[in-house]
């Protein structure tokens, strides 16, 4: 137990290791395994700070005493179908079905890097709630998740919410590089809206996930602050579908 605190409340950056998972993502979009890589070697001391910051929420208490494991939960299809239609469970469901992901997925990519994600202690359930919840934003914030584009402003998103010097990292490499390309400057416009939407958002970590999908989606979106993605739009229209499905 000892091993799993240090683990997650130290503040040490691996910067070498981030460089070559980075590579490795730029160069394969669809290896999440190098997410979780550049997460580990940038992201230490996030969960425990996140998890801190839980606790000082209203509801935060009460989320990190039940210690809900998401993973299950967003597996599980006899709870999604609760959902009525227009509500944001459904519309996760809808984000499930249309991309063929599942949230077990994120925890298998995790499993090969994270040696002690699994670890029983509080930071580790709090790291674990970040990734699974990732694709939840996808559906808040109308950010696709099957291009590199969404992925992007989702990243930055994510950096705005949670801090973690790893989000930060993979935006700013995945902006520059598509500053290489035509349109680059709608990325880096949309990339930037993300991050600005991240800031202007509630504080999404502290959202309980059931009462959040019986929720409508819209009425959600307005509660929690979260806005239209205009520039991302303009960026998907510019783009075209040949650069939107190719390598960021």
């Amino acid at each position: 137990m000892p091993q799993a605190a240090t683990a997650f409340a130290a503040t040490a950056r691996d910067w070498p290791a981030a460089f070559r998972a980075v590579r490795a993502l730029l160069a394969d979009p669809s290896d999440t395994v190098q997410v979780f890589r550049v997460m580990t070697a940038l992201n230490s001391g996030t969960s425990m700070r996140n998890y801190k910051r839980l606790l000082e929420t209203p509801e935060g208490g009460r989320i990190a005493y039940r210690r809900q494991e998401l993973v299950g939960r967003l597996s599980d299809a006899a709870f999604l179908a609760r959902f009525a239609p227009g509500t944001v469970g459904a519309a996760y469901r809808g984000f499930l079905a249309d991309t063929g992901f599942n949230a077990g997925g994120l925890e298998a990519a995790s499993r090969a890097v994270e040696r002690d994600r699994d670890a029983e202690h509080p930071y580790a359930w709090f790291g674990r709630r970040e990734r699974d919840i990732h694709d939840v934003w996808h559906t808040l914030t109308g950010y696709s998740a099957n291009q590199p584009l969404g992925e992007l402003c989702l990243v930055a998103f994510s950096y705005a919410q949670s801090g973690g010097l790893g989000w930060a990292f993979i935006g700013l490499m995945g902006t520059l590089k598509a500053l290489l390309k035509p349109h680059g400057i709608a990325v880096a416009r949309a990339v930037w809206e993300g991050y600005a939407h991240g800031r202007a958002a509630k504080w999404l970590h502290a959202e309980d996930i059931e009462t959040l999908f019986a929720e409508p989606l819209e009425a959600a979106r307005a509660r929690l602050n979260i806005a239209e993605p205009a520039a991302y739009k303009r960026a998907r229209a510019a783009l075209g579908p040949s650069w939107l499905n190719a390598p960021a």
